[in-house]
């Protein structure tokens, strides 16, 4: 062992003394200039990695919506494309066509006036910044064209926000030469109010942005209140003033929450929507994604077609050359969870009370219960109360998770793999009836529910448990476990 003392300056000027180092950091590292010499590749990588331990841990950063885990499977696909550069369409076609399904998908989530058949506008983006770049675009590009037809000045479009709407507007604003007028938020009211919003509404506005997930406060926007006050003023004025939906973070929210919540084409003035694949799209950083409601909505001019790479291949992006790697995994995501994990429970708790998730079966005549799928998931080390609600409604048995601090988003989605893994199992066995001729909770429900009530809990539970001792040391004696 070489114990040495040296110093050295860097480039701040600082002196650095040191004790015992490696020959590789005794001399400070070049931070602004390239070095003259190469060093072995583990000693640069060991720098690197070391310099980099004083960088926050993302699985804590509590502060930011983007995603950071994602399945070891996806990491791979990841992995696995990362050399691929997504612009080069003719070399890349499969990439380029899941792309288009994830596009289509997007749509369809977002209720989009197209039939089955149709193909929807829109495209992947680097986020959600760039998405609402190019929505602007052509907001600004079908105004100006409007304006230009009517013989009217088309120097000054404006765009009506909240003044809680994130950077990327102000950017957008900036870069782009569009005014941004700002409906101002005020105590108890942290989102825009759509009736100020409608008032700063003039014949120079290219379109109104509501926000669904204002970055302050979680909060959606009322985006239908804004559509039917928006109406009555185009009616009015005889302008034909759209709404973009910035739905950065709740675009994959909304759909699954809340169906019944109107915001998006359901909505006739509602254009074009962006919303982040990298946070609740449950992407890496960076991809997002902006659909359009018909390809009237976007301007053709504002499509670039090119063909130096191979064959004519059509772009409206503000970025050329970028990594395929995160469209592949959007798509991953998007079949790999489904629109329903299970599409099977419905939840029984409320939104407003303490944090647990109560659920039942959607189909009270199938043929295992869910005192079947509580005793399946021991198995899984999982320890889930299964039971029937009090008098008068206890046809009802619901399962019962209780949410406590330590329950983790890993914890989270094992549980709904496990579940899903137990209901496959159930629905592989035949219906549970028992050798004393007693019926499933599943058909007696259905038919005699009063013979079942009669038995106790209990009773029931034990039952069941020994119908699966039973099973499983068939299946051991079978060889099969």
């Amino acid at each position: 062992m070489v114990l040495t003392t040296t110093a050295a300056k860097s480039d701040a000027g600082d002196v650095l003394h040191c004790t015992f180092a490696s020959r590789y950091v005794r001399a400070p590292l070049p931070r602004f200039k390239i070095p003259e010499q190469p060093i072995p590749k583990d000693a640069a990588y060991q720098i690197i990695n070391d310099e980099l331990m004083l960088d926050g841990n993302p699985r804590l950063n509590l502060a930011s919506f983007v995603t950071t885990w994602m399945e070891p499977e996806c990491d791979s696909l990841i992995m696995s494309s990362i050399n691929k550069n997504y612009v080069d369409m003719d070399e890349y076609p499969v990439t380029t066509e899941l792309q288009n399904r994830c596009v289509n998908m997007i749509a369809h989530l977002f209720h989009a006036p197209i039939g089955e058949d149709e193909t929807a506008i829109g495209v992947g983006t680097v986020g959600s910044s760039e998405a609402i770049m190019l929505a602007g675009l052509a907001f600004k590009r079908k105004w100006q064209n409007r304006r230009k037809a009517e013989g009217k000045p088309y120097d000054k479009p404006n765009i009506v926000t909240g003044a809680n709407v994130q950077v990327c507007w102000e950017k957008f604003a900036r870069y782009f030469e569009v005014e941004l007028k700002e409906v101002k938020l005020r105590e108890g009211f942290y989102v825009m109010d759509p009736e100020k919003a409608v008032e700063l509404v003039d014949e120079n506005t290219i379109c109104v942005a509501a926000i669904l997930g204002s970055t302050l406060t979680g909060e959606f926007e009322d985006v239908k209140l804004l559509n039917d006050l928006l109406m009555e003023k185009n009616k009015e004025t005889g302008w034909d003033t759209p709404i973009h939906v910035d739905a950065a973070s709740g675009g994959f929210i909304a759909p699954f929450l809340y169906p019944e919540l109107e915001w998006d084409f359901r909505l006739p003035l509602v254009k074009s929507i962006n919303v982040s694949g990298h946070k609740y799209g449950l992407v890496y950083a960076g991809v997002g994604w902006v659909v359009w409601r018909s390809k009237e909505d976007l301007s053709e001019e504002l499509i670039f077609h090119i063909n130096y790479l191979g064959t004519d291949q059509p772009t409206f992006t503000l970025n050329f050359s970028k990594g395929s790697s995160h469209i592949i995994a959007q798509y991953y995501q998007f079949i790999r969870l489904g629109y329903e994990s299970t599409g099977r429970f419905d939840i029984v708790s409320k939104d407003v009370g303490v944090p647990l998730v109560a659920f039942k079966l959607k189909d009270n005549s199938q043929q295992h219960n869910v005192f079947e799928i509580a005793d399946s998931l021991r198995r899984f080390g999982w320890i889930i109360p299964a039971y029937t609600m009090p008098a008068d409604a206890q046809h009802v048995a619901v399962l019962r998770v209780v949410i406590r601090e330590d329950f983790s988003r890993g914890l989270a989605e094992r549980l709904v793999a496990d579940i899903g893994r137990v209901l496959l199992e159930l629905d592989d066995l035949p219906s549970r009836i028992m050798k004393t001729g007693s019926l499933s909770a599943a058909e007696s429900s259905a038919s005699s529910g009063e013979a079942l009530l009669k038995k106790s809990v209990t009773q029931t539970r034990r039952e069941i448990t020994a119908y699966w001792k039973r099973l499983v040391e068939k299946k051991k004696r079978n060889g099969v476990c």
